[in-house]
């Protein structure tokens, strides 16, 4: 790569410190985008990357540092600051109005206000034609409640181009998306950087990183740690330089010791939120000792299946059975009784309460019971013993037992969720979505704990988006699309390719 120039430079953050009270996020960190290249910005959670992101888009004020746009300094005071200087942003969580149309999000917020409807014609000629040149292939009259995931990022980077803006910050574009919609985003990136706009990529697929960062700065601590490029790097430095040691990103596999079946589904049908089908005729056996894996792009009846299991929602028809107990109809503290655990996707909403200690929250599913509760009464010394066993083998990072659990980190509340979940040595574990929102080092760590369960006997029903982590980790793999089963692979004949295929709704 050519040395940099003073006018290569679109933009410089340069010895950015921001503090908060007891924790200082980022310190003297540099950063830079030139032109026409994919700056990629990694780190573990909390290494400080959201915070140096929130004060380039003004969210944030740095403490120290300057900020210079085209070599110009500039304060930015607000997001609509940061649009108006050509900065856009993409959100893990698209930020999309449901029920308006494409080119009503695209036009919404720009001038003029007044009169909307008119204005949609050029809005909607000019979609057209940037559809056309970056191959994005929008309708500019569909609703976004009608579009396919994948179509709605799509409208997020038609919304960037259509603003012209010059640098876009991308969080975690992909996690929502197929390997060809993946594949997709990233040619239409590589056209917007061959026109000159500057990309900062934030991501924690490490193989994503090496295939489209033209540099990559790592965090760690809120200090910069390694700067580098694919070239002249591999996965594993990266994640060394993120840890600060080394990672194994693969977890190590003995051979299965699958033996009889713990979970037994067959033709079940559940409905989603909305009373709409999503989950149609689903047929699924896991055994002691394997992993069963599902993978799917989010929104395709993965969630509505786990809460059926665990009995949190309904099932309409079908049946399933759990260590010979047939359970359809039963509650959740009923299931739990049967050897089953679970551990939700959102750990937050349903695997924790951020207002309880850290000890009451690893008490929350058995507090009823001995050892913890005799006769009605808490053992609070039996609470405090457990607990702090529990902290220490799960490494669970907190100052007290008595620390309100919304204090911890994403990684710590998500190993304290699953200290719980198998403090009670579970013959069968529904684990969905086991490491979204974690740091590498805290999933290498789930990893090993999930394998461990499994060489122990326990069956393992494993749903994630992350197709590395259901390859690495399952013995088969079934693809859910449109709440059904496209297809079930052994691991051995499972590529990322022929998932994704799956995941696309093309079977084989």
């Amino acid at each position: 790569m050519a040395p940099t120039t003073a006018g290569d430079l679109l933009l410089e953050m340069e010895g950015i410190t921001k503090r908060f009270p007891g924790v200082v996020a980022n310190e003297a960190v540099d950063f830079d985008v030139r032109r026409g290249e994919v700056h990629t910005l990694l780190g573990e959670n909390g290494a400080g990357k959201s915070t140096l992101m929130k004060i380039l888009y003004g969210l944030y004020h740095a403490d120290e540092g300057e900020v210079r746009l085209s070599g110009k300094p500039v304060t930015i005071n607000s997001p609509s600051d940061a649009i108006d200087r050509g900065i856009g942003m993409i959100h893990q969580h698209f930020m999309l109005v449901p029920t308006l149309t494409v080119a009503e999000n695209v036009a919404l917020g720009l001038p003029p206000i007044r009169r909307i409807r008119q204005d949609l014609g050029p809005v909607r000629e000019r979609i057209s034609e940037l559809s056309d040149a970056y191959g994005l292939q929008v309708d500019p009259d569909a609703y976004i409640w009608q579009l396919a995931v994948g179509e709605r990022q799509r409208v997020e980077i038609m919304k960037a181009i259509y603003r012209d803006v010059s640098l876009l910050i991308l969080d975690e574009p992909t996690s929502v998306l197929t390997p060809a919609e993946v594949d997709d985003l990233f040619v239409t990136l590589r056209q917007m950087t061959d026109g000159g706009r500057g990309l900062v990529f934030i991501s924690h697929k490490l193989h994503e990183v090496m295939a489209l960062s033209d540099r990559i700065t790592v965090l760690r601590g809120g200090r910069v740690t390694g700067r580098t490029m694919p070239s002249e790097t591999s996965r594993e430095q990266l994640a060394h330089m993120m840890v600060g040691r080394e990672v194994q990103l693969a977890p190590t596999r003995l051979e299965s010791k699958a033996a009889e079946a713990r979970l037994k589904v067959k033709d079940l049908n559940v409905l989603g939120d909305r009373g709409t089908p999503a989950v149609t005729d689903f047929d699924l056996e896991v055994r002691s000792g394997e992993v069963v894996g599902i993978a799917g792009v989010s929104g395709n009846g993965q969630r509505e299946l786990a809460e059926a299991l665990a009995g949190l929602r309904p099932v309409v028809s079908g049946e399933v059975v759990m260590n010979g107990v047939e359970t359809t109809d039963r509650t959740p503290k009923e299931i739990r009784r049967l050897g089953v655990s679970y551990i939700p996707e959102e750990r937050m909403r349903d695997g924790a309460i951020g207002e309880f200690s850290v000890a009451e929250n690893l008490i929350l599913t058995d507090h009823d019971r001995p050892p913890i509760s005799r006769r009605g009464l808490l053992d609070f010394k039996q609470i405090e013993d457990g607990c702090s066993d529990l902290v220490r083998r799960f490494t669970v990072k907190t100052p007290t037992l008595d620390t309100p659990t919304a204090n911890l980190s994403g990684g710590n509340i998500q190993k304290l969720v699953i200290a719980r979940e198998l403090s009670g040595e579970p013959e069968l574990l529904i684990a969905s979505q086991p490491t979204r929102g974690v740091d590498i080092g805290a999933a290498e760590y789930i990893h090993t704990v999930l394998m461990d369960q499994r060489a122990g006997g326990t069956a393992i029903l494993l749903i994630s988006e992350d197709l590395d982590e259901v390859i690495g980790l399952s013995d088969r793999i079934a693809v859910m699309f449109e709440g059904r089963i496209m297809g079930t692979l052994d691991q051995e004949e499972a590529t990322v390719q022929r998932l994704g295929l799956l995941m696309a709704g093309v079977s084989e």
